[in-house]
């Protein structure tokens, strides 16, 4: 039942050589990657890649390098040993012979009677066919007539060797010796893939099926008659897709060795997976290689693809405590703890489960609305924010500030002494998190928090403008249905040509902006959300709510600004629309990044409250300061905007303190164009260039925006170009948002 083979492996200048196999028409030579073409029996042979060459018969085959010959054994192949068996083809790549067990067991069960395992021994470790064949020996598996481990004596994949060691050739008079290069070590698995083909010629041609797959990798359960040896017998093609999910252990426990009867857990917003093969090679035509996730380029005529599990941590360690997957991502799968149990006899780790079901309200009974955010040195544009959420529905703002010297500080407390909103210090110094991280963090143990029905982290250059009804959170919640998160896309609106700051609310003096389908700069698509205080989250996020707990994520029912559903591929970690996701058909979040060029330059003098260590430069005002559209829907606000405002100036204290701001921020002006560098930057994104720049975004490609403004030529910026003019520059490194 238990046999070894090895391949007649040579490392031959530049050139490896996997094996030669016996062909009717002579020979046929599987070389593996090289840097030079080789002529090989007259033949010449690229060798730039994984490669096939046939040539002249004989017990051996020469392969000439440097002038003197190498000689590689041929083998005869043997399609006896597989001859009508249905064959796993596996590559074990560190897996443990209980592991390997394992794998053989499971796929017996599934209708295989046979097993071809390519052994890649890394560096230090044990061979496999030993301990493996002591183990058949002692216990076969039942249903499995034949089991052979083939090896290779040189490496299969890897980087250039750094050291030489030589290779005897007794057939090249006169050099009987050569220098060439020492094996690799291990490195990743089949990078010489025409390692595969050489198991084709040699053991496989008459096999009635194979599938390819990793010892890591277990064919899906399937009912009677859908298994994948079932499925590939009733292909014309002789070719079916295997289709893999990655399966993970919530937790490994200390000390004992991990099996496959460790992993639960899926990933519920995984939506690709890896592709390997079975098939049936006496009806696959010679020309068609056998590859890593396919045949050739030959094509299954069956629907669907059989299914099979990817088991990470036979993969993979976790090295340096890194976890294999993220925990906010894994799901247990009642069929895999199924398998686990009953199948591997184990007794896994599983993931916590939460106390109870979230309650579903519809989002037309929203309770409170609060607003958490963080300012420093936004003083003249507070009250204009503020008595505009408060006029839409917002019920709370809990704001977190910290090192302002323009009297945003005094302003803020006024209007919490009135009690309109809650002012705190924000606590970051000395904890190592950003500002805004600090001040979510807080802001979980507030009262606000805990009263609130839906809550969001915004800024205080972020205006929500609903679209739904009479424009008021109320009509938003009631056009959603049911859902508890709803995100908000950005638009942006630049600074429309102005240059002066002057003390007039921001929303009704910008109204140039980006149009709504803005795919670049990839800033352009942010979005805020709005979400239901519940337990599905454990913590506020910047973008969304964070700490997704993973058993509950069927319970989350999140819309775009549109009200159409978000895929869950996106939920735990994206912070931007897309193609497929944007929508203002409810709801807008619009963006004032830049308000009026002189107010960019306190703002550019103020830093950041997030990605602090990031400087507002041109290349930040040439991505958000876009006024190729506008959009007056804001206008409608102005009466009850100028309501809210002077409502808020009537309260003690506010009024001064608001104007004191506002000459706090002229003076602050003032001193900073009085720097001369200040001066020339003042100049230059006030300037015609950047002037005519912001209004052709539509026409650059994003490398762009990484480049920066002064990757347009002139001859580009100034000219007059169709609508469906295009133009980009080479990539640059990626800048973050």
């Amino acid at each position: 039942m238990f046999e070894t083979r090895i391949l007649n492996g040579r490392v031959v200048g530049d050139v490896t050589v996997l094996d030669a196999v016996g062909d009717p028409d002579g020979a046929r030579v599987f070389l593996g990657r090289g840097l030079d073409p080789v002529r090989i029996d007259g033949a010449l042979v690229s060798v730039n890649g994984s490669v096939m060459a046939r040539v002249a018969g004989g017990t051996e085959v020469a392969v000439p390098v440097a002038g003197c010959e190498a000689r590689v054994p041929v083998a005869a192949p043997e399609p006896d040993l597989f001859a009508g068996l249905r064959v796993m083809l596996g590559c074990r790549n560190g897996e443990s012979v209980r592991n390997v067990r394992d794998w053989l067991d499971w796929h017996a069960g599934q209708g295989a009677d046979a097993a071809l395992i390519l052994d890649r021994t890394r560096p230090g470790e044990s061979p496999l066919a030993p301990a493996l064949g002591a183990a058949l020996s002692d216990r076969p598996v039942a249903g499995l007539t034949r089991v052979i481990v083939v090896t290779s004596p040189v490496p299969l994949g890897g980087a250039e060797a750094s050291e030489r060691h030589p290779l005897q050739a007794p057939d090249a008079p006169g050099k009987d010796r050569m220098d060439v290069p020492a094996p690799d070590p291990w490195t990743a698995p089949l990078a010489e893939l025409v390692v595969l083909e050489a198991l084709r010629w040699r053991f496989l041609t008459a096999a009635r099926a194979v599938a390819f797959l990793d010892v890591s990798d277990l064919l899906a359960p399937a009912p009677p008659g859908r298994g994948a040896f079932a499925r590939i017998d009733a292909t014309e093609a002789g070719i079916l897709p295997l289709h893999g999910r990655r399966i993970y252990p919530w937790r490994l426990r200390k000390g004992r060795a991990v099996g496959f009867g460790d992993h639960v857990c899926t990933l519920f917003d995984t939506a690709g997976g890896h592709r390997r093969w079975i098939a049936a090679p006496a009806r696959l035509p010679a020309d068609a290689p056998f590859r890593l996730t396919r045949i050739g380029r030959l094509q299954s005529d069956t629907g669907g693809a059989a299914a099979f599990h990817r088991a990470m941590a036979l993969r993979c360690n976790e090295a340096g405590d890194r976890p294999l997957a993220p925990k906010s991502g894994l799901v247990r799968s009642d069929a895999l703890l199924h398998l686990s149990r009953e199948r591997f006899g184990h007794d896994p780790v599983l993931p916590p489960v939460s106390a109870a079901p979230v309650p579903r309200l519809p989002a037309a009974l929203p309770g409170r609305t609060a607003i958490v955010t963080c300012m420093r040195n936004e003083g003249p544009f507070i009250l204009e924010w503020i008595a505009h959420h408060r006029g839409i529905g917002v019920d709370d703002i809990l704001i977190y500030t910290n090192d302002c010297t323009d009297g945003t500080v005094e302003l803020l407390d006024a209007l919490a002494a009135a009690g309109i909103v809650t002012r705190r210090d924000n606590p970051f110094p000395g904890t190592g998190l950003k500002p805004q991280h600090a001040a979510l963090a807080a802001a979980e143990e507030e009262a606000i928090l805990a009263r609130a029905g839906w809550a969001i982290c915004m800024d205080v250059d972020e205006f929500i403008d609903v679209h739904a009804g009479q424009g008021r959170l109320a009509d938003l919640y009631a056009a959603v249905g049911d859902a508890n998160m709803i995100s908000m896309t950005w638009r942006l609106f630049g600074n429309d040509g102005r240059a002066t700051f002057e003390d007039v609310p921001v929303t009704q003096r910008f109204t140039a902006c980006a149009p709504e389908f803005c795919r670049k700069p990839h800033q352009a698509w942010g979005f805020k959300t709005l979400f239901r205080r519940n337990a599905i989250f454990r913590k506020m996020g910047v973008h969304r709510p964070k700490g997704l707990r993973p058993d509950l994520w069927r319970q989350v029912d999140w819309v775009n600004g549109s009200g159409r559903p978000m895929p869950r591929e996106m939920l735990r970690n994206s912070w931007r629309s897309t193609a497929e996701t944007y929508g203002y058909d409810l709801v807008t979040l619009k963006h004032y990044a830049v308000r009026d060029a002189e107010s960019f330059l306190v703002k550019r003098d103020r830093g950041r409250v997030n990605h602090v260590e990031r400087d507002q430069g041109l290349g930040y005002w040439f991505r958000m300061n876009n006024n190729a559209e506008r959009d007056l829907r804001m206008q409608a606000h102005a009466a009850a905007l100028a309501d809210g405002i002077a409502e808020l100036r009537a309260l003690p204290g506010v009024a001064a303190a608001h104007d004191a701001c506002v000459r706090a921020h002229r003076a602050r002006i003032a001193a900073l164009k009085a720097v001369p560098a200040n001066a020339a930057f003042l100049a230059e994104i006030t300037g015609p260039r950047l002037d005519r720049l912001s209004r052709m975004h539509a026409h650059f490609g994003a490398n762009v925006f990484l480049a920066g403004p002064g990757s347009v030529p002139d001859a580009v910026t100034f000219a007059d170009h169709p609508p469906d003019f295009f133009f980009t520059v080479e990539p640059v490194e990626t800048v973050r948002h």
